[in-house]
């Protein structure tokens, strides 16, 4: 349904009558072509000031791209995707966007706008700190890091403290306005569901409906805190399967015998050039290795037996799956968008430094953030950034009950902060983001295409409960 603007057209011209200025001086968007679509669409883009606070001061150009509806009865509601990472480019995740909104597509434009720092908008890319041919310890990253940012701040507008999820927002409701769009559906993942609820906040009226997965609550402020229970989680299920337990008689003891063992030399074929290398690998390695693998579902049932190979001195498995040698993709985050953001929101000025819970996995994470925050620049962060209004806006809040990251329990409280039209959805089996599991992308459908709020916050879902967990993969037997 779209919003009955009858009800709402004076309070809205005033909540949008200043971004109608900045919004003016944009181009019209224009056919272009990008690699990962065979049709042509429209890309776009509008001039932003730097920082808000100075209109007519420095400038940068906030990218975007509209896949169309060719339907005679297009409706005004418009679906923005909002990127993950934070860090990731949305323009860069448009193909897999149109795979997930694609029915929505039919009578709606689809919109991807980089926010401020990714993809085409004002990156801040650290290259050095993609496509390594070698492990980087922990000290050599954390000063890549650092030298990275300098050179940021050496650009044109590199002044890292304008870029934070605030800020963004206000980018993303300036191109909703040069668009010419009623209120808007947004659909967000990880860092994405916090941009969001962040859009929510400032532009109540400018959202008909959201979907928020895997969420990210404003006051997050360590990453990975289910990290450890998940992988309990996994040992225990193996306890449970018989083949899992014959194949892997004792996954805790493997994983400790594991850590124990560090540092270590090790040998392996480097999986993105395929040629023999020797190299240290850490305890710190290892975790964050397991820890991107858990992140994955799929990955996860692949789990048992690269710790069991690793254990054995064998890392090339585990190697794989955590993507340490991967080449960088067009979906790799922009490291100097990820820190400005993570560092200004988690390490806010005036909040207490987070203190990480006694486990190795959070212990690894903010130990590390701590050291790089303590000198990237900061935003000012508002102190109503960390609320949660009540939203008079339906909002789908979807989770993953093996989720290592954004755990069901942030689901459950961002849910009751917003009252009583948000729906919290939960699939027991589902990791971080379950958008694209089963039936899950028909419900998301299904909620946004509603003809009215009752009609979306009663949307069926009880497909959900079949999505399986994957079986624990066991190598077949050699026969001799």
């Amino acid at each position: 349904m779209i919003y009955p603007f009858l009800k709402r057209v004076l309070p809205a011209l005033v909540l949008i009558a200043p971004l109608w200025a900045q919004a003016e001086s944009s181009l019209p968007t224009k056919s272009c072509r990008l690699s990962n679509f065979p049709q042509e669409v429209q890309c776009g883009k509008i001039s932003r000031a730097l920082d808000p606070a100075k209109p007519d001061g420095k400038k940068i150009d906030i990218h975007y791209v509209v896949l169309p509806s060719q339907d005679r009865n297009k409706l005004s509601d418009a679906v923005f995707l909002l990127a993950g990472g934070p860090g990731q480019s949305a323009i860069a995740l448009s193909d897999t966007g149109e795979s997930l909104l694609g029915k929505l597509n039919r009578r709606r434009d689809l919109v991807f706008v980089d926010q401020r720092g990714t993809g085409s908008s004002a990156p801040l890319n650290c290259p050095k700190l993609d496509n390594s041919d070698k492990m980087i310890d922990r000290n050599a990253m954390i000063a890549a890091v650092q030298s990275c940012m300098q050179a940021l701040q050496k650009l044109p507008y590199g002044d890292l403290q304008f870029f934070s999820t605030s800020i963004a927002v206000q980018d993303l409701e300036a191109v909703r306005v040069a668009q010419k769009y009623s209120a808007i559906n947004l659909v967000g993942v990880s860092y994405g569901t916090r941009v969001g609820l962040e859009y929510l906040r400032q532009f109540p009226l400018a959202v008909r409906r959201l979907v928020i997965d895997a969420v990210v609550p404003p006051d997050l402020r360590i990453l990975g805190t289910d990290a450890k229970q998940a992988l309990d989680g996994l040992f225990a299920d193996c306890l449970k399967q018989v083949k899992c337990h014959a194949a892997y008689p004792d996954l805790a003891k493997t994983w400790q015998n594991l850590l124990n063992n560090t540092p270590r030399q090790v040998s392996f074929t480097q999986p993105r050039l395929g040629n023999e290398m020797t190299d240290l690998v850490t305890r710190e390695d290892i975790i964050n290795m397991v820890r991107n693998a858990l992140y994955v579902p799929n990955m996860l049932a692949m789990l048992p037996y690269a710790l069991t190979q690793a254990e054995q001195g064998k890392f090339a498995p585990l190697l794989t799956m955590s993507g340490v040698f991967n080449s960088k993709s067009p979906t790799a985050l922009a490291g100097g968008m990820h820190y400005s953001v993570w560092c200004s929101e988690a390490y806010a000025v005036g909040q207490p430094a987070p203190v990480a819970p006694a486990d190795e996995f959070t212990h690894v994470a903010t130990e590390m953030y701590g050291k790089i925050c303590a000198n990237w620049p900061r935003a000012t962060i508002p102190k109503e950034f960390f609320s949660i209004p009540p939203s008079n806006a339906p909002v789908l809040l979807l989770s993953g009950g093996i989720d290592p990251v954004t755990p069901t329990r942030n689901g459950d409280m961002v849910a009751k902060a917003l009252g009583a039209k948000a729906r919290h959805i939960s699939i027991a089996n589902a990791g971080h983001g379950v958008l694209s599991h089963g039936c899950v992308r028909e419900v998301m459908t299904s909620f946004i295409a509603a003809k009215d709020d009752a009609e979306a916050l009663k949307v069926d879902a009880q497909c959900v409960r079949q999505i399986p967990r994957p079986s624990t993969w066991i190598p077949p037997k050699t026969i001799n």
